[in-house]
């Protein structure tokens, strides 16, 4: 760590007020010193409330040694002690469930609803890996050769990256941080630039105060631009587990192979939601509405296409513009909004700039379209809920992840056209089919090239025991359950020859 600045500061509370300007790197809260800083923004607001460093080539370099050498310690340590570190952690994020809530809602826009969902998941995660240690278990195979046994082990990989997006950011980020640390590695995040605290410096913490080793957890702030290819591509680094965009993902993969490390990516997606003429239309619009606006759209596996029989088109429609109208948007503080602002102007500008597209292209705009005025605030990042109908697949709003709280509406003659909209892109992470017939959507679902599907529910699902991710340019590997024990261990073939083997010469 010699080339590293150390001016050290003290360590953050776990609250909005702290002063978050730090680096976390071999158990020592590192001031910015002479490094620029990244200013964090409230979307709400357009405010900023804090800084963080940006972190250099030199900062990665020392997270890695200080991982290297706290993980081959680690991974000797008893399973029940693994478990008992994460389980701290745990019972931290329970006991701090408000400071980190509104961590969420001030630094990613989170309205109330989605903090509370977001928290929960994150729990639910860490809970999940306090079981892995346990679980990571190995096997004892039949030889081929008289007097032989094969036992099958696993050990821990070494040092995961995590490289986490901004939109579910603490979810995202610990749902690989805490099965890396429970299964024996060490972990370095490079959190994401527009909310470094909830998707890294928050879980610094919370490890720090439940007594992990130095060196354990490190946490890089800084610019993909100017760090993110020596994280992901770092002699030292065994797994890459990264969420975001498909286009930073194929670099980011890149990066990882050419170090010979994993990369577990959850990727982009163009989630299609099918209606069948025989569904509960009523239920089907109000999932429908939830899937396509929830956190304003900015999830992965949001609804990005309405695909609607013809017979029940215009019904579909009619519901869905009376939910977007009644949903209440605007700023996160708000206990009242549902809809809240998008991360930052340039996101917004290319949703606005899709719908315009859209609507230049044929469709008819429906309700939206528009920004929410926000009292205070000259230049809202709040997008209307928006809905648009005439659409087709290859219009910009179809064709592209739009990210945004729009719900373009296409129609469809029957179930096999249904599924060759579906299927006609590059993404298949998650997708939704609704109807009165359960044996025909599950033929339905069957055929939808997509990693996940849900039957008569919007495809916003996750659970912690359940494999998360997608087909095509959607991702590789699992998230979850014993998928992700799975990718952040190694196997060891150990052969053992107990009777005596006779050879040819």
């Amino acid at each position: 760590m010699s080339n590293v600045t150390k001016t050290e500061g003290s360590a953050p509370d776990l609250d909005v007020e702290s002063d978050w300007n730090r680096l976390f790197v071999g158990g020592e809260w590192l001031g910015p010193g002479d490094r620029e800083t990244i200013t964090v923004e409230d979307p709400s607001t357009r405010e900023p409330w804090g800084a963080v460093p940006a972190g250099t080539v030199d900062d990665v370099d020392a997270a890695y040694e200080a991982a290297v050498s706290a993980q081959s310690t680690w991974a000797d340590r008893d399973p029940s002690e693994r478990a008992a570190l994460v389980d701290r952690v745990h019972e931290l994020m329970e006991d701090h469930e408000d400071a980190i809530a509104e961590l969420l809602q001030v630094e990613s826009g989170s309205a109330q609803l989605k903090s509370t969902v977001e928290f929960q998941t994150a729990v639910a995660d860490v809970a999940e890996a306090t079981t892995m240690p346990s679980r990571a278990d190995g096997d004892i195979r039949d030889s081929t050769i008289a007097g032989k046994e094969n036992l099958v082990k696993r050990e821990p990989a070494g040092v995961v990256a995590v490289i986490p997006p901004w939109n579910f950011p603490l979810h995202l980020a610990i749902r690989a941080v805490a099965p890396a640390v429970a299964l024996g590695n060490a972990v370095v995040i490079k959190p994401a630039s527009e909310t470094p605290v909830t998707s890294g410096l928050v879980i610094a913490k919370l490890f720090e105060m439940a007594g992990a080793p130095s060196g354990l957890v490190n946490v890089v702030t800084g610019r993909g631009s100017s760090i993110g290819d020596r994280v992901a591509g770092h002699p030292d680094v065994d797994v890459v587990a990264f969420t975001g965009s498909t286009e930073v993902g194929r670099h980011v993969a890149k990066q990882a192979v050419d170090s010979l490390a994993f990369p577990a990516m959850e990727l982009g997606g163009n989630g299609p939601s099918v209606v069948l003429e025989d569904a509960d239309i009523d239920n089907a619009v109000s999932g429908s509405a939830f899937g396509s606006f929830s956190h304003q759209g900015q999830v992965c596996i949001s609804i990005n296409r309405h695909l609607v029989h013809e017979s029940v088109y215009d019904e579909f429609v009619e519901g869905l513009v009376g939910k977007a109208e009644m949903l209440p948007a605007g700023s996160a503080h708000s206990p009242a909004t549902f809809v809240g602002p998008i991360i930052n102007e340039s996101q917004r500008d290319q949703i606005l700039d899709y719908i315009e597209e859209t609507v230049d292209a044929g469709a008819t705009l429906e309700t939206g379209g528009g920004t929410v005025d926000v009292d205070g605030v000259d230049d809202s990042l709040v997008v209307e809920p928006t809905v648009l109908s005439d659409v087709t697949n290859n219009m910009t709003a179809a064709c592209n992840e739009h990210f945004g709280p729009v719900a373009p509406v296409i129609p469809f003659s029957d179930d096999e056209e249904a599924i060759e909209l579906a299927n006609a892109t590059e993404y298949g992470l998650a997708a939704s089919v609704w109807s009165g017939d359960r044996n025909r959507a599950e033929d339905v679902a069957d055929e939808i090239d997509a990693g996940m599907v849900h039957i008569n529910d919007q495809p916003i699902n996750e659970e912690p025991d359940v494999p998360f991710g997608g087909m095509k340019a959607s991702g590789i590997g699992r998230f979850h359950g014993d998928a992700i024990v799975d990718e952040l261990t190694e196997t060891k073939w150990i052969s053992v020859q107990r009777e005596q083997r006779s050879f040819p010469f």
